[in-house]
């Protein structure tokens, strides 16, 4: 299965750059350079699977659509058992096409049993990227503290100030 990590890779792979929506992995180099990393072989299929999965994903953890929008992503995928000196593992077993993106999925899956409600998009509406709240009151918002909270924080205090002027500034008297 693959990690927490490669999961966020995948999910912030449209990032917002100097105000434009990109997507980091319309570029079939880039992205079979990543599914290369994670044990696929960066082949179109497997990119046209890897893209599909992606924007399932963010549509579900964006609360756009419900899990059950994964379902045939990972239809006819299985895990098997196998035993040896080490223990007890579980394969999958699915076409090497698809076996990235079922991963993806997986993933998913796993985080939203284990850390339910963690895996969130970032608050700040300008921004498309995702985090894992590892926090202990899981109560963590922005991708980044440094940026999108940054920002967030001097938006607000920003406004408070001119709604406090607003308030407490004298009348103009017509000269």
């Amino acid at each position: 299965m693959f990690g927490e990590e490669a999961l966020l890779e995948a999910l912030n792979s449209t990032p917002v750059v100097d105000g434009v929506p990109r997507d980091l992995w319309l570029d079939g180099p880039a992205l079979s350079r990543w599914a290369v990393q994670h044990g696929g072989d960066g082949g179109p299929t497997e990119q046209e699977w890897l893209r599909k999965t992606r924007d399932a994903l963010q549509r579900v953890v964006r609360g756009e659509s419900g899990p059950e929008a994964l379902t045939a992503l990972v239809a006819g995928a299985h895990k098997v058992p196998h035993l040896s000196a080490e223990g007890l593992d579980w394969i999958l077993e699915v076409e090497a096409d698809r076996r990235p993106a079922v991963e993806l999925v997986l993933t998913w899956a796993h985080i939203q049993k284990e850390l339910p409600g963690r895996l969130r998009p970032c608050a700040n509406s300008d921004c498309r990227l995702f985090l894992v709240d590892h926090s202990r009151a899981n109560t963590a918002r922005w991708c980044s503290m440094r940026t999108c909270g940054n920002r967030l924080k001097a938006r607000r205090h920003h406004e408070r100030q001119r709604q406090a002027e607003g308030r407490t500034a004298p009348p103009r008297a017509d000269r």
